[in-house]
């Protein structure tokens, strides 16, 4: 079950924030004094003890509030569930997103109120899953609104012009994979692949989203024009990742944020390893 965290923490928000407002407005005006028992004449009066859903409220309302500010404004951690990212996040990464790279939303509504840049290729991003919103995914950038991709062999172009791609010794990847270093916009990063650098052999999908066809010279590949208002994302493990091949575009108004840094890794929780990984920025 997926637990929208922003809405429960509205709604705590609204509930602590609106228990202290009826008690300062109504309650607390009504409340009497009492006077002290064994005082005689003009006897000492003390407040009358304030309800325990009033005193649990004033306690945790201020936190709550700065939480869902800092989560919804600021920075929100997400766990890396799945091998879709590697060799760029392993399964079990603890990352931090910054919410406000590309504008900053009102929570639960996912509403922009104020614009604050655009994706470029080659960012880390988190955004809601289209065929799931509740669900959070994270891919890479790879085609920007209007862009033109194509795909022959193990070559990726973006509106003609070939993504530099160049093979790692085979030591840098898993085994039965080939490493590449991918050249995206201002951003250099690694990739691996079972076929080549943006093809879906390895999916298992039988009806994905980008159709391989055979071109002219005989060569297998794909193309594939991005609407206005979306985006093409793509995981690192280019033959293990449900992403854009698969599903289609994403629309702007699915953006979370981009992944900017690992805080910890379970396996160094678990005494595994990985520790190393604490600290690295994402890129």
């Amino acid at each position: 079950m997926n637990i929208d965290f922003s809405a429960v923490l509205v709604v705590l928000t609204g509930l602590t924030g609106g228990i202290w407002l009826l008690d300062a407005l109504v309650l607390a005006p009504r409340r009497t004094r009492v006077p002290v028992v064994g005082e005689t004449g003009a006897a000492a009066a003390v407040a009358v003890k304030l309800p325990w859903y009033v005193d649990l409220s004033k306690s945790f309302f201020p936190v709550i509030l700065a939480v869902l500010v800092l989560r919804s404004c600021v920075v929100e951690p997400f766990r890396i569930p799945s091998e879709s990212m590697v060799p760029t996040l392993l399964k079990g990464d603890f990352i931090l997103v910054n919410k406000f790279a590309y504008g900053l939303r009102l929570p639960v509504l996912n509403t922009k109120v104020i614009g604050n840049g655009q994706p470029q290729r080659g960012d880390v991003v988190v955004f809601r899953y289209p065929p799931d919103p509740a669900v959070a995914y994270i891919k890479r950038v790879v085609g920007l609104p209007g862009d033109r991709l194509e795909c022959r062999e193990k070559q990726l172009f973006i509106n003609g012009q070939p993504i530099p791609l160049t093979p790692l010794p085979g030591n840098l990847a898993a085994p039965n994979y080939q490493g590449f270093t991918e050249q995206l916009g201002e951003i250099q990063h690694r990739i691996q692949t079972l076929t080549g650098g943006c093809w879906i052999n390895g999916l298992g999908i039988m009806r994905p989203v980008v159709q391989p066809r055979r071109e002219p010279d005989g060569a297998m590949g794909w193309q594939y024009q991005v609407p206005a208002g979306h985006y093409f994302m793509m995981g690192d493990n280019r033959d293990n990742s449900s992403d854009s091949r698969v599903w289609g575009p994403l629309p702007e108004e699915n953006l979370i944020g981009r992944a900017f840094f690992i805080w910890m890794n379970w396996d160094c929780i678990t005494l595994r390893g990985q520790c190393g990984r604490i600290g690295d920025g994402i890129k």
